[in-house]
């Protein structure tokens, strides 16, 4: 057979071969196109985690982009609540999100859902009852994902605020550090007649010296000399659940301690009606940090706490200076204004540019309106108070603030003859640039 005839008698099954492909791929093509995207990271439950006598549930969140050797928190639920419903809620998933640490979420199992804070074998190390169970969560996470046992942590609001102070003062070779939420001291709650509830200690009327506190702490683990975890405490003035004075109890245990004195090393106001105040450095990372929130009820966290509460932790790649450092969320911003007056009312409408290099997470910006003037209604956030230094919230929808990306907001306001811009723009504490 000539070559010219093989070549000949091949071209059938060519042809043949490029109608095959000319189907398959394209199919193949709209398969892949049709595939769904990889799964995003879950909340999953976790059992047989260790020694848990209280029967506590156990869910953890490990982001899809997980550091090495991550850090690891523990993030305590209010009473009636759950690990679930405090994963949907706090924020916390989504900071882990962004900086790569493992999320654990205890649920408690008893009756109303609270953690026990209260018996006695709650309140000693090794005791048993809750706290023993999430210390076998947190060595779990530490086995299972080969997590940094120098930067384990404890955050809770309520009853897990509660519990955030026990951990700390059962466990402090375990805690690097704690952030609690609308809670009271270590022993406070603490009762003998088999109660989960101190009606004494709720009402804000159980007061103790600082060294009284101080040596309930340090009896949850006698003969302790190791170092102490940080704290974080957060309290609303309108606390109805668990009262204000708790708030200066719990300053006075921790920072007794700590070793210090009662004496605040910086006080400041980073956002409107909030009161900061550092013992034993001035820095973001001291000691003791304690914010009051002037008009807050019980229900923190809120807005940036979350973010608040994990630059404490040094979970978002700060680390302690020697003197004050930015808070979280802040950074380089530009703000713009246009306003638009009539004979007693005017419109202003704001431009906040995120001028940094890092995703602003929950902002509250802060500015001062000019003398006579009252806003009536607002788009884009919250506003409050209505008049002198007010603070804008803001919504659910732009809470976030890429880097370059701008949201616009605004308001209307009646005057008494000053139509003059407001003033003195911060974006979560940092002053921003205008124009």
């Amino acid at each position: 057979m000539s070559n010219t005839t093989r070549g000949t008698a091949r071209t059938p099954l060519r042809t043949t071969l490029s109608a095959l492909l000319g189907v398959v791929m394209p199919m193949l093509a709209a398969l892949l196109l049709a595939a769904p995207p990889a799964a995003a990271a879950t909340l999953t439950e976790v059992t047989n985690f260790g020694s848990n006598p209280s029967n506590l549930r156990m869910h953890l969140y490990v982001p899809d982009s997980v550091t090495t050797r991550p850090a690891v928190l523990v993030a305590n639920h209010y009473c009636t609540g759950t690990g679930p419903a405090f994963h949907a809620g706090s924020g916390f998933s989504q900071l882990a999100d962004r900086y790569g640490f493992i999320v654990i979420y205890p649920s408690a199992t008893r009756s109303g859902q609270c953690f026990d804070v209260s018996s006695p074998q709650a309140l000693r190390r090794g005791g048993g009852s809750d706290p023993v169970g999430i210390r076998s969560m947190v060595d779990y996470v530490v086995r299972t994902h080969n997590a940094d046992t120098g930067r384990v942590f404890v955050t809770g609001a309520s009853s897990g605020a509660m519990m955030t102070n026990v951990l700390l003062g059962n466990y402090p070779d375990v805690f690097a550090a704690g952030a609690a939420f609308m809670g009271v001291p270590f022993g406070c709650f603490a009762t003998t007649d088999g109660s989960g509830w101190n009606s004494a200690c709720a009402n804000g009327t159980v007061i103790r010296t600082p060294q009284q506190w101080g040596d309930l702490v340090r009896a949850a683990y006698p003969g302790y000399t190791g170092p102490r975890p940080r704290m974080q405490l957060w309290h609303g003035t309108e606390d109805s659940i668990l009262r204000y004075p708790n708030f200066g109890e719990e300053i006075k245990q921790w920072t007794n301690v700590h070793g210090l004195t009662q004496t605040p090393a910086r006080t400041d106001s980073p956002q409107a009606n909030w009161t900061r105040t550092r013992y034993g450095a001035t820095g973001d990372q001291a000691p003791v940090e304690a914010i009051s929130i002037q008009g807050a009820g019980h229900d923190l966290p809120s807005g940036d706490m979350a973010a608040r509460a994990v630059h404490f932790f040094g979970l978002d790649g700060s680390t302690p200076g020697p003197g004050p450092d930015p808070d979280p969320g802040t950074g380089a911003c530009r703000v713009t204004v246009t306003t638009s007056a009539w004979n007693t009312g005017l419109t202003a409408s704001i431009s906040v540019t995120n001028t940094g290099t890092t995703p602003v997470n929950g902002w509250s910006l802060r500015f001062t309106l000019p003398s006579g003037q009252t806003i009536t209604s607002g788009w884009g956030a919250t506003y409050a108070p209505s008049s002198g230094a007010v603070t804008a919230t803001n919504a659910a929808y732009n809470a976030t603030i890429n880097p370059g990306a701008s949201v616009g907001i605004g308001y209307q306001a009646g005057h008494t003859g000053n139509t003059a811009s407001p003033t003195g723009f911060t974006l979560n504490g940092a002053a921003c640039t205008v124009g």
